[in-house]
């Protein structure tokens, strides 16, 4: 379960790219160049103290923006009281109906399982698919929380565990955050569809270390 990707850095120390819409419009490359410097491009969980945001990208609003977002889905108010980070395609219409109504992109250049960090060839940037709930702020707008949708790993990166992010290509990004389309068992399918080529192409740049065997005791 995908628990900590990144946007630039990682262990290639790579620079930022900004060619996921609207990433290249000046605020928003401000606003990714800021997150990327203070948390060092590596998205971590959001937790009650270090309650650091990551970058989404949605089109709630009828056009595509950037902002920060809580990652982990929130229930009314407050984080929701069972494990909400991440969440798979299988169980998006039986246990996410609600949160698959709204959905994002996350724009990434690696994630990491199990300790080994994965990538696409050269390093390109892509997109996983995240759902949203909104986090009520009385006299503000709504903050947006999110969950990283999982599927199931293939290729390369099912030797370093069963699921995998949801790696969405650029031509289905539309229709995946598209506010007027329902959440339904068509649109996984057809997002699942779509990823294949992307999720065969996965490498594995960094592996997690071999645990040295303990050495014999005699009690």
């Amino acid at each position: 379960m995908c628990a900590t990707y990144g946007f630039g850095c990682g262990p290639r120390d790579l620079g930022l790219t900004f060619d996921l819409p609207p990433m290249h419009e000046p605020d928003s490359r401000r606003l990714l160049a800021e997150w990327a410097r203070e948390q060092r491009g590596t998205a971590r969980i959001t937790g009650s103290r270090a309650r650091n945001l990551n970058p989404i990208i949605h089109a709630q609003t009828g056009e595509r923006s950037i902002e920060l977002g809580w990652w982990w889905l929130h229930h009314g108010s407050g984080p929701a009281p069972y494990s909400a980070f991440n969440s798979r395609d299988d169980a998006l219409l039986a246990k996410w109906r609600g949160p698959f109504q709204r959905r994002a992109i996350i724009p990434a250049h690696w994630y990491v399982e199990k300790g080994s960090t994965c990538a696409l060839p050269n390093d390109e940037l892509f997109g996983i698919a995240a759902i949203l709930a909104p986090i009520p702020r009385p006299g503000e707008a709504p903050m947006l929380s999110y969950s990283v949708v999982t599927r199931a790993a293939v290729s390369r990166a099912a030797d370093v565990h069963s699921r995998m992010p949801l790696m969405l290509p650029r031509e289905v990004h539309d229709a995946w955050m598209d506010p007027r389309r329902p959440g339904s068992a068509g649109l996984v399918a057809a997002a699942v569809r779509a990823s294949e080529d992307l999720a065969a192409a996965v490498e594995v740049i960094d592996e997690a270390p071999e645990l040295e065997p303990e050495a014999p005791t005699l009690f």
